[in-house]
């Protein structure tokens, strides 16, 4: 059964502070943090796996799943529709390189798609294609992801200003400096490494959510 539609305004306040996963091969301890980021208030997770087999990954969308439906989080796969599809996640995030926006809407229907975005040229074509939202980085240096380009802030700013779907900032963004993130037009806050890495990741989740 297809998931209920996420009105805008919704979407927007949901997508204040989110967190994307790293590789720890350790599911439990996944959970560990993940549930830390959610108390400290993470509102979105999203669960990326460069390296899992198809297996693994439904395995670890399924236990993400349990969780961000009981703790109220909004759930995404990275690249896999076809694991969205399997565990009900509340939608997708796919990169340039992965299925098309507009296959994956096709496959999908009114669950969410967040299309990665670089240039104003490509986020501009996402939200022709049925984009719900947009992830635009890197705006700063980053070693999360080795094959991100950069956007910066000027150019998140631009594409704020030429879309009209909710855009996040990603790449690079520690709470010293998510503010310019936030003044540049972003409705939110895509982390990996600020919590993920914390030693304390409720503590890092909320003063990321307290600008």
């Amino acid at each position: 059964m297809e998931n209920t539609p996420v009105g805008r305004a919704e979407l927007i306040g949901r997508l204040r502070l989110y967190v994307i996963t790293d590789e720890r091969a350790d599911l439990a301890d996944l959970l560990r943090v993940l549930a830390a980021a959610g108390r400290g208030g993470a509102t979105a997770v999203q669960l990326r796996r460069k390296t899992a087999t198809g297996r693994e990954f439904v395995a670890y969308a399924r236990a993400l799943r349990d969780w961000t439906r009981a703790a109220g989080v909004l759930f995404f796969v990275n690249d896999r529709v076809d694991v969205a599809q399997i565990v009900d996640a509340d939608g997708v995030h796919v990169g340039q390189d992965d299925i098309p926006c507009a296959d994956a809407r096709r496959l999908l229907g009114n669950r969410l798609i967040g299309v990665s975005a670089e240039t104003t040229a490509e986020a501009m074509q996402a939200e022709r294609d049925g984009a719900d939202y947009l992830g635009v980085g890197a705006v700063y240096p980053t070693t999360s992801k080795a094959d991100a380009g950069r956007a910066g802030l000027v150019g998140l700013e631009e594409i704020v200003l030429r879309v009209t779907i909710p855009v996040v900032g990603i790449g690079g963004i520690t709470v010293d400096n998510a503010a310019p993130v936030l003044r540049a037009g972003a409705a939110g806050l895509a982390v990996i490494s600020a919590v993920m890495d914390a030693p304390d990741p409720e503590g890092a989740a909320r003063r990321l959510s307290a600008l």
